[in-house]
């Protein structure tokens, strides 16, 4: 099996059309693989020195158009992930159990919290909250890969701070943090509500 020392990116042997196809097809071949988001830098290494891995990924973006799934950008990088408007048929006939999010409503609210005022410190949950948040419900967070742990605060004593994950991204859809609906948004969606109506 040949290591990746032996590919050949720039495929010179083809015609550019027949160049571009491999180059799609290859990094349609590695999203399909990765079960998290593949960084730029990645997917050149399976192109050759002329070939835009944006440009790549616009056409193969292009090509998904009305299939089933799609590529999204998510941080830093693409995936291949199911449209949302296919998730009830896959949650109904596929194995998809452990992937599903199944967090409680002021799990999502403590959630929403870290991912608006990150680095934040538990204190810092209480202020906005009017209650201790407890270790376990941050376990939960953290044992789904939601929240990890960000820089001591420079406060007495360094607390620790909580930030959102990559994988945070990913379950919701986003690519970065600037795709967080704004306040009103969750006014309107009866979000913000959550924190003074439920408990942990």
């Amino acid at each position: 099996m040949p290591d990746r020392a032996e590919l050949d990116r720039e495929l010179a042997d083809l015609s550019p059309d027949q160049r571009w196809r491999e180059w799609l097809r290859r990094i349609e071949a590695v999203l399909f693989a990765s079960a998290s988001p593949v960084p730029r830098g990645d997917l050149a290494k399976v192109v050759g020195q002329g070939a835009s891995v944006d440009l790549l990924i616009g056409d193969l973006a292009a090509e998904l158009e009305g299939r089933a799934f799609e590529v999204a950008a998510v941080g830093e990088g693409w995936l291949l992930r199911t449209r949302p408007a296919y998730a009830a048929a896959v949650r109904a006939a596929a194995d998809v159990g452990d992937q599903i999010l199944d967090l409680r409503e002021f799990d999502v609210a403590v959630l929403a919290a870290i991912a608006y005022h990150q680095p934040i410190t538990r204190d810092g949950l209480k202020d906005i909250f009017g209650k201790e948040i407890s270790r376990d419900l941050i376990g939960r967070l953290h044992a789904r890969g939601l929240i990890g742990t960000g820089p001591r605060s420079p406060r007495r004593g360094a607390p620790y701070t909580f930030v959102t994950t990559e994988a945070f991204l990913v379950a919701f859809g986003m690519e970065s943090l600037r795709d967080l609906p704004d306040q009103e948004q969750l006014e309107d969606a009866g979000v913000v509500a959550l924190s003074s109506d439920v408990s942990d």
